[in-house]
């Protein structure tokens, strides 16, 4: 079922745009999801946690956010489920404790990870092989938006199921470009 009040109030934030855009794989676009608008937006991020939240099962233990895209979604999403969180780092900080992910995670505990945007899954990939090195057992990904351009499938290579709020098609139809 898509979330309408989900895709109006993305729209209305104004995060998604039209142009010619550079992703973060290297490839270009004709839109682009600024996940930057809609997770500094109350009320998309109040949506976004309360739909996330709809979609945890109680089974997962904990929550991870990808830093620094995902983290204000854990965040919010932590509130609403009662549930802790975890932040995964792309690579380990060189000072400080020297931590890939932050705070605190049990060996074989089961965690979720938060996303904001799929669009080949390897950000995605990457926290879940973090996670796992760590003792965690990740088996889905939650996102945001699925821009439909293979991280369903990548993911799935790697034993993980993507589940989205949006498909990049529930955004887009019936948009005026």
């Amino acid at each position: 079922m898509v979330n309408r009040e989900l895709i109006d109030a993305l729209r209305d934030a104004e995060a998604v745009k039209f142009g010619e855009f550079e992703l973060s794989h290297g490839g270009t676009s004709e839109y682009y999801v600024d996940k930057y608008v809609f997770e500094t937006d109350p009320r998309c991020l109040g949506l976004i946690a309360s739909a996330f939240a709809d979609r945890i099962d109680g089974e997962e233990g904990r929550l991870a956010g990808v830093a620094l895209g995902a983290v204000p979604l854990a965040a919010a999403t932590a509130v609403e489920t009662g549930d802790p969180y975890v932040i995964v780092r792309k690579q380990a900080k060189e000072y400080g404790t020297g931590n890939r992910i932050e705070g605190e995670l049990e060996d074989g505990e089961s965690v979720v990870v938060l996303e904001d945007i799929a669009t080949t899954g390897q950000s995605a990939i990457d926290a879940v092989d973090a996670l796992r090195a760590a003792g965690a057992v990740v088996e889905r990904v939650l996102v945001v938006v699925d821009r439909e351009e293979g991280a369903e499938a990548t993911l799935a290579e790697h034993g993980i199921e993507l589940e989205s709020l949006l498909t990049a098609s529930d955004l887009l139809a019936g948009h005026d470009r």
